[in-house]
């Protein structure tokens, strides 16, 4: 057969499926919606490389150049900005915040800023205008009460939904120790950065797991959607075999068919992906948020998605009709098929296996995993679900027994079309089974990128640095009043040296009245003007040096990159010695504790304060209120919440993404199950229409279609759970991990899937009493 009549045979089949009456093109419609919302995905997931650039990019270019880099130094001029980060937090959220002082009529805008907010103003991303104008914002506008005098533009954004703000100010003074600002002559990436280390091979496992499982259910369904109304399409094949039509110009009709609806879904696809595109812009999913501009298709992969999903369409068609005989008189699929056959089946989990099974044990100690045969491991045995799950559905609902009436329509329908009930199923299987295996892996690994703050949650749950300009005693009690507070531990934190400047020896110096000495040091008496030494034995050898009466001491001394105040203080006599103890940080306080009394006056602005607070949980948004405390005594405060645990923003960044990932492919998996569902349905239309003629009640109809749904569903989560563990036990062996599994998140998983099946079934109920007519009888 040449390529001339290839083309004419799908030329016929692409005019059938459009100008073949209402059968054609509602099944082609279907089709092409199934075929779109997969294409849509499979694009969204192809602009998820560039968004992640993009918001790279972005963030890369409105980086504080010079900010906290003690090698290099700007010097005041005509193009020189100094700038201080306020950055706060508004209940779960992070809000960004720079101070801004131009210090020339050069100096460098902010990317997204038109022009520098004057004092008093500050221009701010439309995402916190929004939460600023509203009511839900009335604690963080006390924190922010500037004026608004613009919006931050999208190019200094990494998100629509971001939270940002720059404001003008007057007060910024010159860099120097810990005054918290900064002088830089431009924004963005240091050029003398280092170079990125190398990626943890568990990560780019991790990475490469997440991809194939995201897709997997993506294409899965895909090549289902290119086969509903597979049986009435069939009967109208027999039709052109009267007609002299051939079964492999059948077959190619059939293709052409498919490529119709396949090429109508890419349509249909691209729409649904621009839709999709723009309500992602308006839209945050776990504090995670783009611009539509952000999620543009990498061409390639664009092109290679508009070729492959058309290609497999033709390709699943043709082999689905290998196993279908079409006749002049009938097609050859009312009759019993025979029986399926299993080794074949399993070949293909086998085989995945053995791709995976060479890379047990190697962890992240011998190098980088093999991304051509994990992918195609996991792939496979993947696969392995779609080809098992006939053959298990086959299986079990050939040896049910009898039931009432509801449920021997159910069994009987499965036992006739028990293929057609697992490729309905196969999606949601496929992703359940990879979420179970995600999460073992994640479980497994979690440990070894989280690590312990060491922080003592019991004891304060915030923390607030102010600068040394704030007064301790003052800040101590308007934190203590604040609403929300049980209780405050202030301590002035500071440094001390031998030398003026370029000192060779300097401790840490810990300044509190005696109360707040005794937590964090075993003391062994108090009063006001005592002076204490703690010494860690294991390196600490220069505390003994300084801590000596008579001798003479420099409070916060300068260095060559820094400018400090350099306050003289002679050591008093009758210093006492204290056992090492801990914040509630659990920084384990050594060098010289000294209580206010001991120090000269002119020290205390040497010193940065700090304020631990222990929040009451019965009162609502404690938290901001202590931020807006924080806000009036210092406009650079700085207020952290306090956290056990600390987690590696790689592998976080890695779970946010697997989260908003799973997100969209459950939405794409319930829309299409529920396509899915009433191709279904308009298919028995006919049938049911009969049933309801002869008097069989709504109710039972509605029971046998929601037992239809349940069974495959049920061996279906079934055979992912199986799969699932077993996938997810070796990716734990290849990672050096022990095997754990968390049934709970497997339960929760396996529900999640029945879920989303639960509330599709109950959509397609509506549908279902339509449909169930005597007047569906009529033919036209």
């Amino acid at each position: 057969m040449n390529l001339r009549g290839w083309a004419r045979d799908l030329g016929l089949g692409l005019r059938f499926a459009f100008a073949g009456g209402r059968e054609g093109w509602v099944r082609a419609l279907l089709t092409a919606t199934g075929v779109g919302l997969g294409v849509a995905l499979l694009l969204l997931t192809t602009a998820i490389p560039n968004a992640l650039a993009v918001r790279q990019d972005r963030e890369e270019a409105r980086s504080d150049l010079h900010y906290g880099d003690t090698n290099t130094h700007v010097p005041e001029s005509d193009r020189s900005l100094l700038i201080a980060h306020t950055d706060t937090g508004f209940r779960d959220k992070d809000v960004r915040g720079r101070e801004l002082k131009p210090e020339g009529s050069r100096a460098p805008l902010p990317p997204g800023v038109e022009k520098f907010p004057a004092v008093g103003e500050m221009v701010v991303s439309p995402a916190l205008k929004e939460l600023l104008e509203s009511d839900s914002g009335k604690l963080l506008r006390e924190r922010l009460p500037q004026r608004i005098a613009g919006t931050i533009g999208e190019s200094g954004l990494i998100g629509s939904a971001e939270l940002a703000f720059y404001r003008g100010s007057d007060e910024l003074t010159d860099p120097g120790s810990g005054n918290r600002v900064a002088r830089i002559d431009r924004f963005g990436p240091h050029e003398a950065d280092e170079p990125a280390e190398r990626t943890d091979p568990v990560l780019l496992l991790l990475i490469l797991v997440v991809f194939v499982v995201l897709l997997m259910p993506v294409a899965v369904f895909v090549a289902a959607a290119v086969r509903f109304g597979g049986e009435r399409r069939d009967r109208r094949l027999a039709a052109l075999r009267l007609v002299g039509s051939d079964s492999r110009m059948t077959r190619r009709i059939a293709a052409g068919e498919a490529l119709a609806g396949a090429v109508l879904g890419l349509v249909l696809g691209a729409g649904f992906f621009l839709i999709g595109r723009q309500i992602a812009g308006s839209a945050e999913l776990l504090h995670v948020s783009v611009f539509p501009s952000y999620l543009n298709p990498t061409p390639t992969l664009a092109l290679l998605v508009a070729i492959a999903v058309p290609t497999a369409a033709v390709g699943v068609t043709l082999l689905a009709l290998r196993g279908v005989v079409i006749e002049p008189l009938g097609v050859v699929r009312t009759a019993k098929p025979p029986r399926r056959r299993l080794w074949w089946r399993l070949l293909l989990p086998l085989a995945g296996l053995g791709l995976l099974y060479p890379m047990i044990g190697q962890g992240r100690d011998n190098g980088e995993f093999n991304q051509y045969m994990v992918t195609a491991g996991v792939i496979l045995l993947l696969v392995g679900i779609t080809a098992l799950l006939p053959w298990i559905v086959e299986a079990v609902v050939g040896r049910l027994g009898s039931g009432g009436v509801a449920w021997q329509l159910a069994v009987r329908r499965l036992q006739l079309s028990s293929g057609t009930a697992a490729r309905m199923v196969n999606g949601i299987a496929v992703a359940v089974a990879g979420a179970i295996a995600l999460q073992m892996l994640f479980a497994g690994v979690e440990g070894d990128y989280t690590e312990n703050t060491g922080q003592d949650l019991s004891r304060a749950q915030m923390t607030v640095r102010l600068r040394s300009e704030v007064p301790p005693a003052e800040a101590d009690q308007q934190l203590k009043q604040t609403k929300g507070v049980r209780h405050t531990l202030t301590l002035s934190d500071g440094a001390v040296s031998d030398r003026r400047k370029d000192p060779v020896n300097a401790a840490n110096l810990t300044v509190g009245d005696c109360a707040a000495l005794r937590e964090v040091a075993k003391l062994p008496s108090c009063r006001d003007g005592d002076l204490f030494t703690v010494q860690n034995a294991e390196y600490d050898t220069t505390t003994p040096k300084l801590g000596k009466p008579g001798r003479k001491l420099y409070i916060d001394p300068s260095y060559t990159d820094s400018r400090g105040k350099e306050v003289v203080w002679t050591m008093p006599q009758g210093i006492k010695q204290a056992t090492m103890g801990k914040d509630p940080t659990g920084w384990a306080r050594e060098g010289i504790l000294a209580t206010p009394g001991a120090l000269p006056a002119k020290a205390t602005p040497a010193l940065t304060v700090g304020v631990y607070v222990g929040l009451d949980s019965s009162v609502p948004d404690a938290g901001e209120y202590v931020r807006n405390t924080a806000t009036r005594l210092d406009p650079l405060a700085d207020s952290t919440t306090m956290t056990a645990t600390e987690q590696s923003p790689r592998f976080a960044s890695i779970r946010t993404g697997l989260f908003v990932g799973a997100a969209c492919v459950l939405l794409l998996i319930g829309a299409s199950l529920l396509v899915s569902q009433l191709e279904q349905l308009r298919e028995r239309k006919r049938l049911l229409s009969a049933l309801v003629a002869f008097g069989t009640r709504r109710r039972t109809l509605s029971l046998s279609v929601l037992w239809q749904t349940a069974i495959p569903i049920a061996l279906g989560l079934a055979l992912a759970s199986a799969v699932g563990l077993t996938l997810g036990a070796v990716l734990l062996k290849m990672s050096s991990v022990p095997v754990r599994v968390d049934w709970s998140s497997l339960l929760a998983m396996t529900g999640i899937g029945a879920g989303v099946v639960l509330v599709v079934t109950v959509l397609s109920l509506p549908p279902l009493l339509r449909l169930m007519r005597p007047e569906g009888l009529r033919t036209e």
